[in-house]
């Protein structure tokens, strides 16, 4: 099997700024955060050259289809909602990642 590593952070400025540093493979958003939120995260990182290749993955206990729509049009490549199988992330991130 595949090994992750895996590198926690909270605030979305702090993400983003260790995205542009550590170039992760794929990073998974939550929605809800201390600053701004997923969706904004996900934006700014869709659009910004130096992150825009990093597939992000949302993460959130909303499951509205609404959500799940603007979640895809702010560039996210995936929209889960918890609680989420190891099973089904799993497929879903290397689904995402060049094999």
């Amino acid at each position: 099997g595949a090994m992750y590593e895996m590198r926690e952070r909270m605030a979305a400025e702090s993400g983003m700024d260790l995205a542009k540093t550590e170039r992760p493979d794929l990073i998974l958003m939550d929605v809800i955060m201390p600053g701004m939120n997923g969706f904004q995260a996900t934006r700014s990182l869709s659009r910004d050259p130096e992150t825009s290749e990093i597939p992000v993955i949302i993460v959130t206990t909303k499951g509205m289809e609404t959500d799940r729509v603007w979640g895809l049009r702010q560039g996210a490549k995936d929209f889960i909602v918890k609680p989420v199988e190891e099973r089904d992330l799993i497929a879903r991130i290397q689904n995402l990642l060049p094999h």
